[in-house]
């Protein structure tokens, strides 16, 4: 491990330097502060397509970090350069698989944002042979689909239990890759749904920009499909704890499960969950 404190331009470009050497290099900074350094991962990095691994941390609300960590904005300025990997997981047992997927890419850079604080508890793998570049279905519903992309997965999954009280039968997906998207299985998503939802723990640009422009790209919106983006606002959050802190955003489970009432025209069985 070769710590370079808090230069962070300095320790992209050492790591592009040492990855032209022929080490497999692991380069771990926070969301917030790789910000500073992004000159150095779009000229010294993306530009040269070399094999960099960005282990983005503390990605999504961050608690009593409080605005000035605020770690919004990576997915945003990674998915932007030509050359770059960009996945997030969805839990503990996928960063394991993606800190494999990334060790695995030799032909140009990647990274995947994983949030403060603890898992989920899920099962950690004894082989770990990586993720392909592609998403999942985690369930299986008919009428509405919700795609996640990262740790908010887990309140997708909180909404579909709500939605199924309230007896709408909900698919939900866990996209895993920003870039590249798989254009697949959001065909998928939109031939066997009339309503999509995605939802991304970060800011206004990323994921939900990224299936903005594919379905422009593609004509998925050309009828009478319905989808709605759900992500952090447009503004720095305060400090909080992270509960709070995505419930201030509007993305627990119950503003999900609310999104999708709202979309499809809610009954009284279903229209409680509009009471946040």
């Amino acid at each position: 491990m070769l710590d370079v404190g808090i230069a962070l331009p300095h320790a992209v470009t050492f790591a592009a330097g040492l990855t032209t050497k022929g080490l497999k290099h692991f380069c771990a900074i926070y969301s917030s502060f790789l910000q500073r350094g992004f000159d150095q991962v779009a000229h010294d990095v993306d530009l040269q397509k070399l094999p960099v691994r960005f282990a983005v941390d503390r990605a999504g609300v961050v608690g009593a970090d409080g605005p000035t960590h605020c770690e919004a904005f990576d997915t945003t300025f990674m998915a932007c350069l030509p050359n770059m990997v960009v996945m997030a997981p969805s839990c503990e047992t996928e960063l394991m698989h993606m800190v494999a997927t990334t060790a695995a890419i030799d032909d140009r850079p990647s990274c995947f944002r994983y949030p403060r604080g603890n898992g989920i508890g899920s099962i950690l793998p004894q082989n770990n042979k990586g993720t392909p570049l592609e998403g999942r279905v985690l369930k299986e519903g008919s009428r509405v689909a919700i795609l996640g992309y990262g740790t908010i997965v887990q309140n997708c999954l909180a909404a579909a239990k709500l939605l199924q009280v309230a007896g709408i039968s909900t698919t939900v997906a866990d996209a895993r890759f920003c870039k590249p998207l798989d254009g697949d299985l959001i065909r998928q998503l939109v031939k066997e749904h009339g309503v999509l939802i995605t939802v991304e723990e970060g800011s206004i640009g990323g994921f939900n920009t990224n299936v903005s422009n594919f379905f422009g790209l593609n004509g998925l919106l050309d009828g009478k499909f319905k989808w709605r983006p759900m992500m952090l606002p447009d503004r720095y959050i305060n400090h909080g704890s992270q509960t709070k802190q995505i419930e201030e955003a509007g993305l627990s489970s119950r503003h999900i499960a609310a999104t999708v009432v709202s979309l499809i025209g809610g009954n009284k069985d279903s229209s409680h969950l509009l009471k946040l």
